[in-house]
């Protein structure tokens, strides 16, 4: 935290990853891997991820702990012949400290895409580290990513609860670790039992965010707030607590944007039916803070974009189209055409450079293609301060989110009733401004950064005690697709090469 006059200034809460081909000037702040395993005081480390190369992550811990830091690693192939995980257990056996952990995942088109890693120390300390990345050396070299670190966490005192010294939890830290608790025992007793009853031990009462997560299986609503705790709907529920800065009043004023950032967009079908009706209706709830003389609440309507790089804007990253292998979007066939279609008017460039007029502001990171996943509300088209944000493993499917609201029997269902089905594992964060005010302070203001993760001393027109940052990933304004423009398609062939001299051929 630094200060200067009456504002405070906080560094973001989200941190990029470091980027091997850019200049120091571009990874200020970033952080490695290295620095989440490398300390000599792990004791523990829990991994949970999608793609694992086992001897590169035993590698990225300090030389002195790498043979006795107990590794345990959580993967989605749970199949005893799957090749993956076959890879897992080779690898995995050449170390007498790791051990694989197979979580089931029941659905075929569900993964284990969850992306956290907790780790126990020496002092007695724990942490939580909720990101976006494999733990492949791949996603930690030249792609986009970021990262979300928990406070240290203490144990609970172990002390008379009627104590008027002890200080009681906060109801967020407590909400998030109740949340995370809820998750680990989605996964079974005899697979992260020890896990959960460890971490259960912990306070989280310095922790200032909210959990959201997905896990697999059939939700039933009831109009009662059971099934709730998942998906979309743990995420509507989430959101639902937040107040808009925004004047609820005005009619006709700006009502703000959405901007999802994702690294794949899956099959959604040909109509509409989901992305309009169910994630952003979703993604719009929020905590109505003033009300109409009227009574009634007028509804926010936020202006919604999609981030998503073009074949060209892959062409020019680091990598080349060897960037593409992580980024995915079908529109090959006639259904998928169509669903681009109805997208089309939400796209917009990871990199919008190309059109020097649309750069105000460089993120120092275009030419990192994004695995990144950001959902951000901004308060007004420009985006010149921030509602909410999160950070997560999801992607846009109905896999990681949850389906609509289906009624499997047929018969009558009231309004927000029926059965959602999600079919991965993922794992994200959600902060917002109020989560960092204290009762002795007043307002908290969000705002983009770049290229840092402080806001610059220079700024002095804001009228909260606090300004925080949150480090941009992309650059601002956002630049929405042209008429030509099409987003990159990793399943087709293009001729044209990259900057390195390469065709991508399938």
């Amino acid at each position: 935290m630094t200060g200067q006059g009456q504002t405070k200034r906080l560094a973001s809460p989200f941190q990029l990853t470091w980027i091997r081909d850019l200049p120091d000037s571009d990874n200020v702040d970033a952080i490695s891997i290295h620095d989440i395993l490398g300390d000599v005081m792990i004791k523990e480390a829990w991994i949970f991820n999608f793609l694992i190369d086992v001897d590169w992550v035993m590698n990225q811990f300090d030389p002195d702990i790498k043979d006795i830091v107990d590794v345990k690693i959580v993967h989605g192939s749970w199949r005893k012949q799957d090749g993956n995980r076959i890879k897992l257990e080779e690898q995995a056996s050449r170390y007498r400290n790791a051990k694989i952990i197979s979580a089931y995942t029941p659905e075929p088109f569900g993964t284990h895409h969850t992306k956290m890693i907790i780790l126990f120390r020496h002092d007695q300390l724990a942490q939580v580290i909720i990101h976006t990345s494999n733990m492949i050396e791949f996603d930690w070299t030249n792609m986009t990513q970021a990262v979300w670190r928990s406070p240290l966490l203490p144990l609970i005192s172990i002390q008379n609860p009627l104590d008027v010294s002890v200080p009681k939890p906060r109801p967020i830290g407590e909400s998030f670790k109740n949340d995370l608790l809820a998750y680990l025992r989605a996964y079974g007793k005899s697979r992260v039992g020890s896990l959960y009853d460890k971490l259960g031990k912990y306070s989280f009462n310095e922790v200032r965010a909210v959990f959201v997560a997905s896990v697999p299986g059939k939700y039933q609503l009831n109009g009662r707030g059971a099934g709730e705790r998942w998906g979309w709907m743990g995420l509507k529920r989430a959101l639902s607590n937040i107040p808009l800065s925004n004047n609820l009043h005005d009619k006709d004023g700006d009502k703000g944007r959405i901007v999802l950032q994702v690294s794949s967009i899956a099959t959604l079908g040909s109509m509409d039916t989901w992305l309009s009706p169910v994630l952003y209706k979703a993604l719009s709830a929020a905590r109505n803070i003033t009300m109409p003389p009227s009574g009634s609440i007028l509804a926010k309507k936020p202006k919604l974009s999609i981030i998503f790089p073009t074949a060209q804007e892959i062409r020019n990253s680091l990598n080349g189209y060897a960037s593409g292998q992580a980024i995915h979007i079908r529109i090959q066939t006639k259904p998928q055409e169509s669903q681009l279609k109805y997208l089309r008017p939400f796209l917009c460039h990871w990199d919008p450079s190309s059109d020097s007029s649309f750069v105000h502001t460089h993120s120092g990171r275009t030419r990192a293609a994004p695995h990144i996943k950001s959902y951000i509300r901004f308060t007004d088209q420009t985006c010149r301060s921030v509602e909410w944000a999160m950070l997560t493993s999801a992607n846009l499917s109905t896999q990681a989110w949850g389906t609509a609201l289906k009624n499997p029997s047929g018969g009558f269902l009231g309004p927000g009733q029926g059965e959602v089905k999600i079919s991965s594992y993922e794992v994200g964060v959600l902060i917002y401004p109020e989560l960092f005010e204290d009762s002795n302070e007043d307002k908290v203001e969000i705002i983009p950064v770049f290229k840092k993760d402080t806001p610059d001393v220079s700024i002095d027109n804001s009228k909260s005690a606090k300004v925080m940052g949150l480090r941009m990933p992309y650059d601002l304004p956002i630049r929405p697709y042209g008429k030509d423009d099409v987003p990159w398609c990793g399943s087709k062939s293009y001729a044209e090469l990259d900057w390195r001299g390469k065709s991508w051929e399938i």
